[in-house]
């Protein structure tokens, strides 16, 4: 059993008698009175979020978390599947736990996902990405004093801000935390 004041984002807890994910958890000491932790769950069962306070000595059962590589394969409808590139077991997760994850994801990447009672909870990206560009506007003559951009569509429908240079079809490293043009693959 763990207090309240060691969970962190990321964490499963039981959470009257459901396993919930800790997707954010803050620890506070307002003026005269006791401290407390404000965490943000979200339920495995349900899929829902609520903010929770817990007194910052109250005791809580932490859920053991599996983490394993998986293949993006397609898309199908709204929903992405997985796969296990050892044992070819698909997954299928909703857009909601895919999260911003699904602007980075082309057929075949990897991704760490986080499983809390077989049921998977979170994808984590690598840190970087490569994407084709599908479309990059011409460069204007002349404007190529202090770094300008231009705005580039990738593979996965998301719009990069790019140098001029760049031109439809090359691929392009982009930064999977932030969404910027990193440098060309």
């Amino acid at each position: 059993m763990a207090t309240a004041n060691d969970i962190r984002k990321g964490m499963a807890i039981n959470y009257n008698g459901d396993v919930c994910v800790v997707l954010d958890s803050q620890h506070r000491t307002p003026g005269n009175l006791r401290a407390f932790v404000q965490a943000s769950i979200r339920s495995i069962k349900t899929g829902k979020s609520s903010d929770v306070r817990f007194s910052s000595s109250e005791k809580l059962e932490v859920v053991p978390l599996m983490t394993r590589k998986m293949e993006f394969s397609y898309k199908d409808g709204q929903d992405f599947v997985f796969s296990d590139p050892e044992t070819y077991e698909t997954v299928t997760l909703t857009p909601e736990t895919v999260g911003d994850a699904s602007n980075y994801l082309v057929e075949n990447g990897i991704a760490t996902m986080t499983f809390v009672e077989d049921k998977a909870v979170e994808v984590v990206l690598p840190s970087s990405v490569i994407l084709k560009v599908t479309d990059a506007p011409e460069g204007i003559r002349g404007d190529s004093a202090n770094n300008v951009q231009k705005a580039v569509l990738m593979e996965t429908g998301i719009t990069v801000q790019a140098p001029l240079f760049i031109k439809t079809g090359e691929k392009l490293k982009i930064d999977t935390r932030t969404g910027k043009y990193m440098e060309r693959a």
